[in-house]
Formats: C-alpha cells, sequence, structure tokens
C-alpha cells in the first residue's frame, strides 16, 4: 500500500553546440562530473581538448574524471604533467598526491600531499598527510 513508486534516472543530454568553443565544453564537462557522470564529462572534453591540449582547465577536469572512474594511471599522468606546468597548483598537487594513495604508492604521494596541505592549510589536506604517513608506516 505504501509502496514508492520507481524513479527512473535518465542519462545526461549533451545539447548540439555544448562542445563547440572551449569555454562551454568546460562548464557542460564540471556539470556533468558535480553529478557525478565521469563518462560524459569525458565525452564533451575529449573533442575540446584535441583543439586546445594544452588548456589547464580542461585538462584538469579530465584529471577529475579520471580520478572519478578509478582510471589512476591515466589521472596520475594527467596531473604529473599539471604539477609539472605548475608547481604551485595546489588542486593538483593535492590531486595527485591522492591518486597515487589509491595505488598504494604511498611515499611517491606524501611529498605531494605535504605541500598541498602546506600551501592552502586546509585541516582534511593535513589529515590526508597524517593518513598516508600511518599507511606508510611512518606513524604508529
Amino acid at each position: 500500500m505504501n509502496e514508492m513508486p520507481e524513479i527512473k534516472v535518465l542519462p545526461p543530454i549533451v545539447f548540439p553546440g555544448t562542445t563547440a568553443r572551449h569555454e562551454a565544453a568546460y562548464r557542460t564537462a564540471h556539470d556533468f562530473l558535480s553529478r557525478r557522470a565521469p563518462r560524459e564529462a569525458l565525452q564533451v572534453l575529449e573533442p575540446a581538448l584535441d583543439q586546445e591540449p594544452e588548456n589547464r582547465g580542461l585538462r584538469s577536469l579530465r584529471a577529475w574524471a579520471y580520478l572519478m572512474r578509478a582510471q589512476l594511471q591515466k589521472a596520475t599522468d594527467e596531473l604529473t604533467g599539471l604539477v609539472a606546468d605548475d608547481p604551485a597548483d595546489a588542486w593538483s598537487r593535492h590531486a595527485l598526491g591522492r591518486a597515487l594513495e589509491r595505488q598504494s604508492r604511498y611515499d611517491d604521494a606524501l611529498p605531494h600531499l605535504r605541500l598541498a596541505a602546506a600551501m592552502t592549510g586546509d585541516p582534511e589536506h593535513e589529515y590526508d598527510v597524517l593518513r598516508v604517513e600511518r599507511l606508510a608506516g611512518r606513524l604508529q
């Protein structure tokens, strides 16, 4: 009697023209990622990155999509490039540390996580450092 009707979730819609310019592709991909739809975000990002392969905003979104899809080596490669291009990018550095952590590469992750924590002062970043130090066996 109190049965709830089944709610169906439809796939996201990509409207024509949303990938024609990198600004539109960025907004569309960001929207997909915020709704946890990384596959659709990548479908929007790839054509835009073909036109502008060095666009940091698009590359950051692609790295985020790779992280969400647990494509950790692709995420690591993308984030390594982003950090090399801009060592002061705290988001890329922290995301690289998290990608390395998820691959159980704790010693590789720690320098990135520590630097991101120092750059931002974010307590969550500091917690990530402590967690990885413990996983690496540096804390008891």
